[in-house]
């Protein structure tokens, strides 16, 4: 259960609408690495969590991500918002235009629409944290690229500046995460066999002896 804050975690005030930079932008809403795949990625991952450590850091950094959608979703709004149909035409965003209007819908900047497929979950811990770290890279990636290309735009600059950071917590933050489970597993019970009193190999009845 959550508390929303009627804010956005960092503010988003673009005076200038520019369409061509909403197309590229769009991407961390609805791309392969953008906000909506990684909120729903750790959201989804926390159940499996051996430890409460892991489950509240996925908690917490799958609701930020979900502050962050809101952010990307305000800046693409803010980019489109008054925009004539010849910046638009000129954007290269007609074809978004005709099935979604100046709507912030999740796509990449490609055109793709979101899909589930960018939602790893595998059902092990490790692997879940481990993709994790690179989904924090990829993003932190993403965001510099975007940087790039809205070197003119201040406006645009500052909330992507804030995002990027972020993305270097999380990682941080995940890596804690990954150390916390490691250490959980590698800690496994051993039990005696009253008949032999060998150590078993192995985590199950087998003993390992041979009788």
């Amino acid at each position: 259960m959550w508390t929303y804050s009627k804010k956005l975690e960092y503010p988003v005030n673009i005076k200038c609408p520019d369409p061509r930079l909403a197309k590229v932008i769009i991407s961390q809403y609805g791309g392969p690495d953008g906000e909506l795949a990684a909120s729903l990625r750790y959201l989804s991952q926390r159940f499996g969590m051996p430890d409460q450590n892991a489950k509240a850091i996925l908690n917490d950094i799958g609701t930020e991500e979900l502050a962050h959608l809101e952010m990307v979703g305000s800046i693409v709004h803010q980019l489109t918002k008054g925009a004539s149909i010849e910046e638009i035409e000129k954007a290269g965003l007609a074809p978004y235009y005709t099935d979604h209007g100046v709507d912030v819908y999740p796509q990449s900047a490609a055109g793709v629409p979101f899909t589930a497929a960018y939602i790893a979950c595998k059902g092990d811990p490790i692997a879940n944290l481990q993709e994790d770290l690179a989904a924090e890279q990829k993003a932190r990636a993403t965001y510099e690229k975007l940087i790039d290309l809205c070197r003119d735009n201040p406006d645009v600059i500052d909330p992507l500046r804030f995002l990027r950071e972020r993305e270097v917590v999380h990682f941080q933050r995940f890596g804690e995460a990954l150390r916390g489970v490691q250490d959980k597993l590698a800690n496994r019970k051993f039990y005696m066999n009253n008949d032999c009193n060998v150590k078993p190999a192995t985590d199950n009845n087998d003993c390992g002896c041979g009788n």
